[in-house]
């Protein structure tokens, strides 16, 4: 039997820093991961270089169905203090935009980091390594705790007195991503927020969208937004076309507020004023109007947006000077107010994260100890979800800081009795 005082379940960003703070605290932690390679979602993220974390981070850029859950965790391991781990290490990074932070070199940075914290606080890694099953034991038969755990593992049974759930969400299932963690709530009935895509591209019916597919590759800033007055939400950020709908920031941020029969609304040229512009050269040009409309938007989507005037019952396709002021009209409006409704997503195996997960009602936003005794959960796998442009990664730090402190706390008074008794 191999007995430690934690064990962390789940080898990405939450569980390695986790695993990292709890054994400098001086616990003693096992880590455990079923897959052959540590931290993927790291690696992959930031196109390689890892969006890490975001300056202006507040809660306000969580979703949540108890949104006030995250504050505590977030107010006490800030975007500030991790970077202050990254100085630690000499690690150099730069601000790309908004608030996000870059490695300068590569994401293996953040990985061989996060595992040199782990090796300063002596902690026990397992990987690859399953784990069969998970039991409660309400007074342990080995002497290390009131309550304590039994694990069943492929190297032998584990006991511990905590139990640390960091297996993340569902999404992208080609590096690993399992519902262990979910299972794990259930067998302790633990309720769950109903998990699903998050930060996803959004996909259309075939036919309505195959006079757009042939601009996929095309970029463009947009305004999109969706729901409707105190539920309205709204982004300003880059869009782009695919074969399928709809990606590029502005659409994987709207993502996660967008709900099924629904629609989205685009502004497609948010800094200018379309209906004025177009009849400023209405009364000073002999151009096509898809040539003005390109002063707006690339040249390909301006082609494209005045080939479906016929179907809306406009001749788009003239010179602008003989355009009738309501086809212009409707041009404007349709440019700036386009509203089209996604018949889904792309799904777990193209999200960035995975929205809903263990209910926070039943987690202490304190320590991230569940109503079950000694289980705790962090990261993805809890139902804080994190705008893109690296909040994930500061949640998954910071409610792997607080959990690392709730243990010390709990476990460091324990064995202070324990030596008291011997």
């Amino acid at each position: 039997m191999h007995q430690f005082d934690v064990a962390i379940i789940g080898a990405g960003a939450a569980g390695l820093f986790c695993a990292g703070v709890a054994g400098q605290l001086g616990l003693k932690v096992l880590l455990v991961d079923h897959s052959e390679r540590v931290a993927e979602k790291i690696r992959i993220s930031g196109g390689g270089r890892c969006n890490f974390t975001n300056r202006d981070t507040t809660p306000a850029n969580f979703i949540s169905d108890n949104p006030r859950f995250c504050r505590s965790a977030l107010s006490r391991y800030t975007p500030r203090d991790f970077i202050a781990l990254l100085d630690k290490h000499g690690i150099g990074y730069h601000e790309k935009h908004k608030g996000q932070l870059f490695c300068d070199r590569s994401a293996e940075d953040i990985i061989e980091m996060l595992l040199a914290e782990c090796a300063a606080g002596g902690v026990t890694r397992w990987q690859p390594s399953s784990l069969k099953a998970i039991r409660y034991l309400a007074s342990s038969p080995h002497g290390i705790s009131a309550s304590s755990y039994e694990i069943d593992s492929d190297r032998g049974v584990i006991h511990c007195a905590a139990v640390v759930v960091a297996t993340g969400g569902l999404s992208i299932p080609k590096i690993g991503a399992t519902d262990f963690g979910y299972r794990v709530a259930k067998q302790f009935d633990l309720a769950l927020v109903t998990p699903r895509p998050a930060l996803v591209p959004l996909t259309f019916d075939e036919q309505a969208w195959a006079p757009f597919a042939q601009l996929s590759g095309l970029s463009v800033p947009v305004k999109i937004e969706t729901g409707l007055k105190k539920a309205k939400v709204t982004f300003l950020e880059d869009l782009l076309f695919t074969h399928r709908g709809l990606s590029g920031p502005g659409v994987l941020q709207i993502s996660s507020y967008w709900q099924p029969g629904t629609p989205i609304r685009l502004n497609l040229a948010p800094d200018a004023d379309v209906t004025e512009i177009l009849a400023h050269a209405k009364a000073t040009s002999r151009k096509l109007i898809a040539n003005e409309l390109a002063t707006l938007v690339p040249a390909r989507l301006a082609d494209t947006w005045v080939a479906q005037g016929a179907a809306l019952g406009h001749n788009w396709s003239r010179p602008i000077n003989e355009a009738s002021d309501k086809a212009l009209a409707a041009l404007a409006e349709r440019l700036c107010q386009w509203e089209l409704c996604p018949t889904g997503t792309e799904g777990y195996k193209k999200a960035e994260v995975t929205a809903g997960g263990v209910d926070t009602r039943a987690l202490s936003s304190q320590t991230m100890e569940s109503k079950q005794p000694g289980l705790y959960f962090i990261g993805e796998v809890v139902d804080v979800t994190g705008w893109l442009g690296g909040y994930n990664f500061q949640w998954a730090w910071a409610s792997g800081f607080a959990c690392a402190q709730g243990l010390a706390a709990k476990l460091g008074c324990r064995d202070q009795r324990d030596s008291e008794t011997m």
